[in-house]
């Protein structure tokens, strides 16, 4: 890898795999879903070796201390190598990964459309009302 002194945020976090575009990076980042050392930052954003982030992604909070700068997207094994996760963050991702897991939705109890009966049935419950 190329030896550099900073790089801008969105082009880290592409390059280290985060989001699969510099545009969501840079919208991420602008949404305020990354954070630098505890501060909101804009794309355009020096990142250094030894800053501490933490994404917010969807439904998982990633908290990272960056090892490495790049700004070319290389392969994940070599992604994974400019960054350090937290145990903490670890232990909360695997977690919620598994909360998740384990977690029904409701939705997949309902088979296509309701039938006349069941319309009646929920028509009914709707003029209690």
């Amino acid at each position: 890898m190329e030896i550099l002194d900073s790089v801008r945020l969105d082009k880290w976090l592409w390059a280290a795999r985060f989001f699969k575009s510099r545009t969501l990076a840079a919208a991420s980042v602008e949404a305020g879903r990354v954070l630098i050392n505890g501060e909101r930052a804009k794309p355009a954003r020096a990142i250094r070796v030894d800053d501490r982030l933490v994404i917010t992604r969807d439904q998982e909070r990633l908290e990272l201390f960056v090892r490495g700068i790049t700004e070319t997207r290389r392969s994940a094994p070599l992604a994974r190598l400019l960054y350090d996760e937290t145990p903490d963050s670890i232990t909360e991702r695997t977690a919620a990964a598994e909360r998740r897991r384990l977690y029904s939705d409701p939705s997949r109890d309902i088979e296509g459309r309701p039938t006349k009966r069941d319309r009646r049935m929920i028509q009914r419950l709707r003029d209690r009302d």
